[in-house]
């Protein structure tokens, strides 16, 4: 489940420790480090922001670095590919699911973001990488041949990952994203979502390469505590033309119609703390936006495209892989 703690253990085969960075403590400590010559990194990142494998593998760069063991990575392909998408992070609101001043949907492997990650932090660990041989930036997952093998119980799909820049801004509403159903990241609901007038919201709002219809969904031990075992009207995404979809701005949008919808009714999209939230859309421009009124929501993406296109230039000495 979703936050579940994962507990240290034993390897049954070789009786060798087998140290938890999901418990206790998210960075190796000191008697976890004790012997170790060479720390191997082999995450298969999820191609967002707020995945927190990016922050775990810098925890761990730190720890190296204080007990100058080289670190490796191992890197995959990002199984979205290379596009560069949505706001870029203010470090005002760093966090481990925003580390660093990178878009929602960054276009970089983990590799690469490590070697950013070295200098944007000052980690100063002794790191090397392996590159993930005949991948390039314009490749989604399937196009590689390897196994799809999925990075989280939540994220089971190329689909998914594709929506997921953008539709995990949910996760800090009162909405659900589909936990605890067949298609977690695809669909977000509520039990009063009025979805007749959020799509006739969304045809007027000129989103390109996705399209939008009604569904309703029960989530079952959904992890997250929205919604269990209680009938969720929503509205599914499915990509049409993946060249033309943005997934940040998409989510923006939905976030508005949702919001006018929820003014009508009356009831909150967003729980009485929005800390999570705004830890997620992690922007400044934050504090100005009305949680119901409409317009708010995209008019935060203005400058979205001057940002990544600064950010595309500031990644270039980081990049292993061309960016065509």
């Amino acid at each position: 489940d979703p936050g579940a703690p994962v507990a240290t253990t034993t390897d049954s085969a070789t009786g060798l420790p087998i140290y938890s960075l999901y418990g206790r403590t998210s960075a190796p400590t000191d008697a976890m480090l004790d012997g170790i010559e060479v720390l191997l990194v082999d995450l298969q990142d999820a191609g967002a922001r707020f995945y927190t494998y990016l922050w775990t593998t810098t925890e761990v760069m730190r720890a190296a670095a204080g007990k100058g063991i080289p670190v490796v990575v191992l890197d995959r392909p990002n199984p979205i590919g290379g596009a560069v998408q949505g706001n870029v992070l203010d470090t005002a609101f760093r966090s481990p699911v925003g580390l660093m001043a990178i878009p929602m949907r960054h276009g970089m492997t983990l590799a690469e973001l490590a070697r950013l990650a070295n200098d944007d932090l000052g980690l100063k660990a002794p790191l090397s990488v392996v590159p993930a041989a005949g991948w390039r930036r314009t490749m989604y997952f399937e196009e590689t041949g390897l196994p799809f093998v999925p990075p989280s119980p939540n994220l089971r799909s190329i689909e998914a990952l594709i929506h997921y820049p953008g539709v995990c801004l949910f996760e800090g509403t009162t909405l659900s994203v589909g936990r605890g159903t067949d298609h977690p990241f695809e669909q977000i609901g509520a039990p009063w979502l009025d979805t007749t007038r959020v799509l006739a919201l969304l045809q007027g709002a000129g989103l390109a390469g996705v399209a939008f219809h009604g569904v309703s969904f029960t989530p079952r031990r959904p992890g997250d505590g929205k919604y269990p075992d209680t009938l969720v009207t929503g509205i599914r995404l499915r990509v049409t033309d993946r060249g033309r979809y943005d997934p940040t701005i998409t989510a923006m949008a939905l976030l508005e119609a949702v919001a006018t919808s929820a003014r009508a009714s009356g009831h909150p999209i967003f729980p009485p703390s929005r800390a999570h939230f705004e830890r997620l859309l992690a922007s400044a421009r934050l504090d100005s936006a009305d949680p119901y009124t409409s317009g708010n929501w995209l008019g935060l993406t203005r400058s979205w495209a001057s940002e990544d296109s600064a950010f595309r230039i500031r990644r270039r000495p980081y990049l292993l892989y061309p960016e065509n």
